[in-house]
């Protein structure tokens, strides 16, 4: 049950993080290009892998404050770098077909699913 609380704290502060990032950035650079949320999915993906480094390190030793930081923070902040650490383990484990497969079905499947989902009348 701590692991649970540590994950939905980190999670608002991550949340949280992402919105302010995304909005300071779209006001102070109005442009068609969403750099924002780029740049909050580019972050988080830097962030996630740092501390992955770090864990399988032993630098943090602590499984709740990995579950804080990567679960939590990382995860509101941005799930694009959970999507992106699983495609690096499935190229560490020299599943290169499953990871372009994994790849190309989400984004795809999220292009399609957000598309139907703004299709749908209610």
């Amino acid at each position: 049950m701590q692991a649970v609380i540590l994950v939905g704290l980190g999670g608002a502060i991550g949340s949280m993080a992402r919105f302010l990032i995304s909005r300071v950035m779209t006001q102070a650079i109005p442009h068609a290009f969403p750099w924002g949320t780029f740049f909050v999915n580019i972050t988080g993906c830097f962030l996630i892998g740092l501390v992955f480094s770090l864990y399988t390190k032993g630098v943090v030793a602590s499984d709740n404050l990995r579950f804080f930081l990567m679960a939590g923070i990382c995860g509101g902040f941005t799930t694009f770098s959970a999507f992106t650490l699983e495609g690096m383990a499935l190229i560490r484990e020299n599943k290169h077909g499953l990871f372009f497969l994994y790849m190309a079905a989400s984004v795809l499947g999220g292009l399609a699913a957000t598309w139907l989902g703004i299709r749908i009348r209610g």
